[in-house]
């Protein structure tokens, strides 16, 4: 019995050695764990940003990179062909669709206001409504008597667009208050044509500017009356003056008759 009882002891000595220290370092990675658990929150929370300027800063760095998507589509896209004419003033064209869902203004920039304008400068356009914009640019003569076809034109156009409301006015002052949500369509460079070759660039814009001036001539004529017809102020009076006449005649016959 002494024997077993000794036994009993010792298994359970050994049983609790082998024991304690199992939950101990159990207990004690737990907590190591938990501890570094807490630490890499607190560091990614800190990385990520915890503070709201954080989070500000990240997002508009976001915004940056991404690509900006057109509100409008542009036909020539990123060019403006001009003939290459020294010492005149000649014409581009280029058409603006509006390809967005909502109300968008427009407008153009150029490096070179006092050689070159835009007819329309700007405008607002619908849902699915498109225009033909004629830009105007002086050519000035090559120096050195050089050709400047062969060479860059330093002049660039620049088209911005702005959302804006239904029933909203343009006014050139929109895109100065709401600066912030003003977009770069896209930056157009000048190319000038050979007038004595013919090319496909060419004729392409002679129809364009050919439209723009049946669209512009089309604005000019006012609109027409599509309501009910109205009699005229002159017909009435001249049917009211007539029945006068009848009606004098007619007393003066009875008056004749009576006597």
């Amino acid at each position: 019995m002494a024997i077993a009882d000794e036994k009993t002891s010792k298994e359970g000595k050994v049983w609790s050695l082998c024991r304690m220290p199992f939950w101990q370092s159990g207990n004690a990675s737990s907590s190591s764990s938990s501890h570094n658990l807490h630490q890499q929150n607190h560091h990614q929370q800190h990385v990520d940003g915890s503070h709201p300027h954080s989070l500000n800063t990240v997002s508009s760095v976001a915004r940056s990179l991404l690509p900006t998507r057109r509100r409008l589509r542009l036909d020539p896209a990123n060019k403006l062909y001009f003939p290459y004419e020294p010492g005149k003033q000649v014409r581009s064209a280029i058409r603006i669709k509006n390809t967005s869902k909502s109300h968008v203004a427009f407008k153009f920039q150029t490096t070179a206001p006092k050689s070159c304008f835009m007819r329309p400068p700007g405008g607002i356009l619908a849902p699915g409504e498109s225009l033909i914009a004629t830009v105007f640019k002086f050519v000035e003569h090559p120096e050195n008597n050089e050709k400047q076809l062969d060479q860059k034109c330093k002049v660039k156009f620049k088209i911005v667009s702005l959302k804006v409301k239904v029933g909203m006015d343009y006014v050139p002052e929109l895109f100065d208050e709401q600066k912030d949500q003003v977009a770069v369509e896209q930056i157009l460079r000048v190319v000038f044509l050979d007038v004595e070759h013919p090319s496909p660039a060419m004729e392409k814009l002679k129809r364009q500017l050919a439209e723009a001036e049946a669209a512009l001539e089309a604005r000019k004529k006012p609109p027409e009356d599509t309501g009910p017809r109205i009699v005229g102020e002159g017909l009435v009076i001249d049917e009211w003056k007539e029945r006068r006449e009848r009606y004098l005649a007619r007393q003066q016959v009875e008056g004749v008759d009576s006597v």
